[in-house]
């Protein structure tokens, strides 16, 4: 009985070893997904499992100041660092959303070190689906 549970238990720190070994990635696909309230980057490998993330809220800023450019600017950097320490090199940008953020994240992403090998806009576009929000009258 004590046997069978202490090779559970070295399987599975094992697994846990092998786990946590440092991956390196050359190249990955940079998501950009800018609101008007924040803006995120995760940069992941190209099967889309997550190596790095950051979004302006976690960079430390809060309430409308995460919407504005410099906010996605200093979320790209921190990003691009974790994900330079992983070993990648290239990426290919997808930017989704209307925000303010979009291209100073991706010229951060650039002035980082890493080397941009394509940016698309994949902004999703209703075929006439959800009703949009009404108009505010300020």
């Amino acid at each position: 009985m004590a046997t069978r549970q202490q090779s559970r238990q070295q399987a599975a720190s094992a697994a846990a070893r092998r786990r946590k070994g440092k991956r390196t990635v050359s190249e990955g696909i940079a998501h950009i997904r800018a609101t008007f309230n924040n803006t995120t980057i995760t940069i992941t490998d190209p099967k889309g499992n997550v190596v790095a993330w950051a979004s302006a809220g976690s960079a430390g800023f809060k309430g409308s100041r995460k919407g504005t450019p410099f906010a996605a600017q200093v979320a790209a950097e921190r990003a691009a660092r974790m994900a330079i320490d992983m070993g990648m090199r290239s990426v290919a940008v997808r930017m989704k959303g209307p925000g303010a953020g979009r291209e100073s994240a991706v010229r951060a992403l650039g002035a980082a070190g890493f080397q941009i090998t394509s940016i698309r806009d994949v902004t999703p576009i209703p075929h006439n689906g959800c009703r949009p929000p009404k108009k505010r009258r300020v």
